[in-house]
């Protein structure tokens, strides 16, 4: 076979299995939300007032109700027999993992062993640094993490029997963000900006109200020359003046209303005036309606000018006041609380006697609120499980972000807490490297949502792109951002059974792995502007990924050789 038949046989079986893979997880997702049989938030007020109305609900985010036989359970810890039933779907590949939902009960296919070679599995050669990452991410959540030699192999957590695949895990998040959907408010325009309007921006005027002038000139009626017409000329702002008659010339300022019978606007530098015989002369030709601004040109009053859906940017601003908007109804922006855990995090000066920089309490609240979020001050709770119980239970926040805590070491406390608390725990791990071991809980009815981050800090921002922006954009009824694809320039090792996020760089029409990409390091995602969705397995030089754009892209100006 050729090599462009071999190309085409690929791309073939790729679209077939993308089509495979997204109906197994939309199940996946309605079955995991199913369980939970979420409800819209009582806290939240529906619009007051006249004319307010709540936002429209998007067709594609119903949740089934709960099934009457299968309610929702609250977190657990695995019994010693699912252990053995663990690390046989961990052993598995991500097609085998029970989806969310199913009991471990559920018939899974065998699979090789991680690392295993197989026929269908040549060992790539991959450059130095396109290297896996550590898998320390999922051995502890602590920050900057321990070997998987200090834990025991069979720890219940080491490889959750439940880890939910990449792509599932983020459409069951924001399909979750969804099904409670803040309420509207209309909101003066002052206050509007980064919300998400509620119902579509209707022209209430034709845009331009009425005929204007483009350009500072004159103002002429009919073929010339023309007669200049006494008087000061017209002004913006300055209401209906007299027809202007065949014939004559009248000087007209940029924005200003346009006298009837006028047939074209000539500029300024295109005109010549003879003063002594008060007589306008054009230095080009003349075309009828030449800087004109027809009333309706932009829009006539009824038109839609911006979809429900759509955030509200300073342009949104100035579009929405143009066409005669004094306030808009919006969603408003999430809550978010965000709570760092570790007795050994510092948050300021070196590193010392075991001590390090607290590094996520930084970075996520600008983050998030680059999300649309509005975030509090992040609170600093170490390790104490009833600190980190009475933060979730008197949160009122939409989202609660944990940092740090989602493994089963000595005192990593979310998930016994979620337990004892009786949270619904929807994710228990992503089948991702970095990140492997974070979660997804609802805390109660009509309560916040929970995303646990694992310490570690490049797992965590995996963490915060797998879970939390979906969720947050669910929320706010942001409208996700197009998927696309780019070639990586070159060769990238992947995890045998997950989905690897990798930091890049776009350098023309390519994306170029970074270096320092371990799941404790920054230094890679701070220099990239995006992140590259390796699937399991690696790619080779050229192959198109799936690119997680950030939202800082274009203000990265990086060159290739400090990282690459």
């Amino acid at each position: 076979m050729t090599a462009h038949g071999r190309e085409a046989a690929s791309a073939d079986g790729g679209r077939s299995a993308e089509e495979e893979r997204a109906a197994e997880e939309e199940r996946a997702v309605d079955q995991a939300l199913a369980l939970v049989g979420h409800k819209a938030r009582a806290r939240h007020r529906p619009p007051e007032g006249p004319g307010e109305t709540p936002p429209k609900p998007t067709p594609s985010s119903p949740v089934s109700p709960p099934s009457p036989v299968s309610p929702p359970s609250p977190v657990s810890p695995p019994s010693p027999s699912s252990s053995a039933a663990a690390a046989d779907s961990a052993s598995a590949g991500p097609e085998s993992r029970p989806e969310p939902g199913l009991t471990p009960s559920s018939p899974a296919r065998s699979a090789p062993t991680p690392g295993a070679a197989t026929p269908s599995s040549p060992a790539p050669v991959v450059p130095p640094l396109a290297a896996p990452a550590s898998t320390a991410d999922s051995a502890s959540s602590r920050p900057h993490g321990a070997s998987s030699a200090d834990r025991p192999a069979s720890s219940p957590h080491a490889h959750r029997t439940g880890a939910t695949a990449w792509h599932a895990a983020r459409a069951l998040a924001e399909r979750l963000g969804r099904a409670a959907p803040l309420a509207a408010h209309r909101l003066p325009l002052d206050r509007a900006l980064g919300h998400v309007l509620a119902e579509a921006v209707v022209a209430l005027t034709d845009l331009p109200s009425f005929d204007t002038s483009a350009m500072d000139g004159w103002a002429v009626a009919g073929p010339g020359p023309w007669t200049v017409k006494e008087g000061e000329g017209l002004l913006a702002g300055r209401g209906p003046t007299e027809p202007l008659p065949d014939g004559q010339a009248l000087r007209i300022a940029t924005g200003a209303r346009l006298p009837a019978d006028a047939t074209a606007v000539i500029r300024s530098e295109h005109a010549h005036c003879d003063e002594a015989r008060r007589l306008l002369y054009a230095g080009r030709e003349v075309v009828q309606g030449q800087d004109i601004r027809p009333r309706g040109q932009e829009c006539r009053s009824g038109d839609e000018l911006l979809p429900a859906g759509t955030v509200v940017t300073p342009p949104v601003l100035g579009l929405a006041a143009a066409a005669g908007y004094d306030a808009l109804l919006a969603v408003p922006r999430p809550r978010v609380d965000v709570l760092v855990l570790g007795d050994e995090l510092l948050t300021a000066g070196l590193p010392h006697d075991g001590l390090i920089r607290d590094a996520l309490g930084p970075m996520l609240a600008p983050w998030l609120r680059a999300l649309g979020a509005e975030v509090s001050e992040p609170r600093r709770l170490g390790d104490e499980a009833g600190a980190l119980r009475h933060a979730l239970v008197s949160s009122d926040a939409d989202l609660i972000l944990t940092t740090g805590g989602t493994a089963a070491g000595p005192v990593d406390h979310v998930h016994p807490v979620l337990a004892e608390i009786g949270a619904d725990l929807l994710v228990d791990g992503v089948a991702v490297r970095p990140g492997h071991p974070m979660l997804l809980a609802r805390l109660a009815e009509g309560g916040p949502c929970l995303v646990g981050l694992p310490g570690n800090p490049l797992a965590a921002v995996s963490g915060l792109l797998t879970l939390a922006e979906p969720l947050l954009r669910g929320i706010a009824g942001r409208p996700a951002q197009d998927r696309y694809r780019a070639p990586v320039r070159q060769e990238v090792h992947g995890h045998p059974h997950d989905t690897r996020l990798i930091p890049v760089v776009h350098r023309e029409d390519s994306v170029v792995p970074l270096h320092y990409n371990g799941p404790a390091m920054l230094r890679g995602i701070a220099a990239a502007d995006g992140l590259a969705v390796v699937p399991p397995g690696g790619v080779r030089s050229g192959t198109e990924v799936e690119i997680l754009d950030l939202p800082w892209a274009s203000a990265s100006p990086w060159t290739e050789g400090r990282f690459t």
